[in-house]
């Protein structure tokens, strides 16, 4: 069993289920997917591009990557509706958790000047997304073998009805949010 998944059934629930005063362990909010997601801007004048993306997502994750397609035509950015776009990958259960454990512990200690991550990516429904402007924080990545640096919007989809209680989740699974006394 993943490290997270445990610490969250043994620890995390209790907490969350006295802070919130739930009346049943099934209300208790828990994290469904992350979503990684990267939009590849100049694939329009180079499929390789795309493949690219998604072997590297795919190495990053541990999970295969599928290419994005454009659900419509935009003259002015030379795109036709069906061209792959970029690339996103799903992931849940173990390797959800497993991926959530190497980018809080390893990945983003790896940014520069790291100072934590914002909390205001929370969209008002107990979800959460924030960006990583380069993909070589992850260890996976051999510096040598990327073309170009590109970063990646990350998604947590949770069980949580507001931001609140997500935050808490979150931030009891490692999140390392920015510190607001400072």
């Amino acid at each position: 069993m993943a490290r997270l998944r445990e610490k969250y059934q043994k620890e995390i629930v209790a907490v969350l289920m006295e802070k919130y005063q739930y009346k049943s362990i099934m209300q208790v909010p828990k994290l469904l997917k992350i979503v990684v997601n990267r939009g590849v801007g100049a694939a329009t004048g180079d499929k390789k591009l795309v493949d690219n993306s998604v072997d590297e997502l795919t190495t990053i994750v541990g999970q295969k990557a599928v290419p994005t397609i454009s659900k419509k035509a935009v003259s002015n950015f030379k795109l036709r509706e069906g061209m792959p776009i970029g690339a996103k990958v799903t992931l849940r259960s173990k390797i959800m958790y497993e991926f959530l454990d190497r980018l809080t512990s390893v990945a983003l200690p790896r940014v520069r000047d790291f100072q934590g991550i914002s909390d205001k990516g929370f969209d008002g429904r107990g979800n959460y997304t924030f960006g990583v402007t380069e993909q070589i924080i992850f260890p996976e990545i051999s510096i040598d073998k990327i073309s170009k640096i590109q970063g990646m919007d990350i998604t947590f989809v949770t069980t949580a009805k507001t931001d609140a209680e997500s935050y808490e989740l979150l931030k009891a699974l490692g999140m390392p949010f920015v510190n607001k006394n400072k």
